[in-house]
């Protein structure tokens, strides 16, 4: 497969959303054709001031692109987009490529490197790593599945958008990928929040508890920033406790379909959906808010003085 150029290949976006709108504006500001597409126009209309084409339909998009990528929220969202007859795949030119780079289960991406396949279209699945931050900064990781003569084909559009990108395997093997990472990544954050609730109990000023642990070595990069939130009670998403919930799902799914024994994820999840039940517009840093409830911790301070910031509206 030929290599992807800015010069002569039209890229279509779906999906703009917070990771969607800043991918594709990462795009654009790297000089690529670019138009997108949301279901909300508003969205969609805030990128033609950078450069993009607004079109007013999927069949529209697809039909024009050389290289149709995504970005949403579930898979129900992703089998609407891409079948059934106002969908990508029934509009798009054969020879054409698709990067789908929502997180969704592994047997979703297989299902539609199938449909794609079929109609002589390359499908990818290149779910990224990385908050909103790093999205506007052009620094996401990117997890990517499928055939790998795409995937080097596809690298212009990679290095335009992440700092890193990895070929896993066939179809499917970037979503297992990003199972694997947000695994440790909500675990992880749930351990946090219990060690945190734990030394408040214990007597330990949360604010000189929360400066010291953000300077050891057990903190990963991709909490350290979570733990400055938490201290300002700034519970406003970056990576919502939504995205988070649905992710937990999808990788206890996934165990139980490959007998793969997860018990910590499964004692986890429940503090996430618990948080994401009370507060389903905050970040999954929250669920450090959750287990200081759960323990009773300075709860008429938080109520009165440090309720949480809230989304503006």
């Amino acid at each position: 497969m030929n290599s992807i150029t800015k010069d002569r290949n039209k890229l279509g976006f779906i999906g703009l959303g917070a990771m969607g709108s800043r991918m594709a504006g990462r795009l654009l500001k790297n000089g690529f054709q670019v138009t997108v597409f949301d279901r909300d126009v508003a969205k969609a209309n805030t990128l033609i001031e950078s450069g993009g084409t607004v079109a007013r339909s999927i069949a529209e998009l697809a039909s024009g692109a050389d290289v149709v990528l995504s970005s949403l929220p579930n898979d129900e969202v992703d089998h609407s987009i891409y079948t059934g007859p106002d969908g990508v795949l029934e509009h798009i030119r054969p020879s054409s490529m698709i990067i789908e780079m929502s997180t969704v289960s592994p047997e979703t991406s297989r299902d539609l490197y199938r449909l794609g396949a079929a109609r002589g279209v390359s499908v990818l699945d290149v779910p990224v790593s990385g908050s909103t931050p790093a999205a506007e900064q052009g620094a996401l990781t990117l997890l990517c599945g499928g055939d790998e003569d795409s995937f080097h084909a596809a690298e212009t559009i990679f290095t335009a958008i992440g700092r890193q990108h990895f070929y896993l395997g066939p179809s499917g093997s970037g979503n297992t990928m990003k199972l694997v990472v947000n695994t440790l990544l909500g675990v992880g954050m749930q351990a946090i929040a219990e060690a945190v609730a734990f030394g408040e109990k214990a007597g330990l000023d949360r604010q000189r508890l929360l400066d010291v642990l953000s300077k050891t070595a057990l903190i990963a990069p991709a909490h350290l920033g979570k733990l400055s939130k938490a201290r300002e009670y700034d519970y406003r998403p970056e990576f919502a406790i939504g995205l988070m919930n649905k992710d937990f799902r999808l990788i206890l799914e996934t165990a139980l379909a490959v007998r793969a024994p997860m018990p910590t994820t499964a004692a986890a999840f429940p503090i996430n959906n618990a948080e994401f039940v009370g507060h389903p517009d905050y970040d999954f840093c929250a669920v450090i808010d959750r287990m200081e409830q759960l323990a009773n911790i300075n709860s008429a301070t938080r109520k009165s003085e440090k309720e949480p910031i809230r989304l503006a509206n």
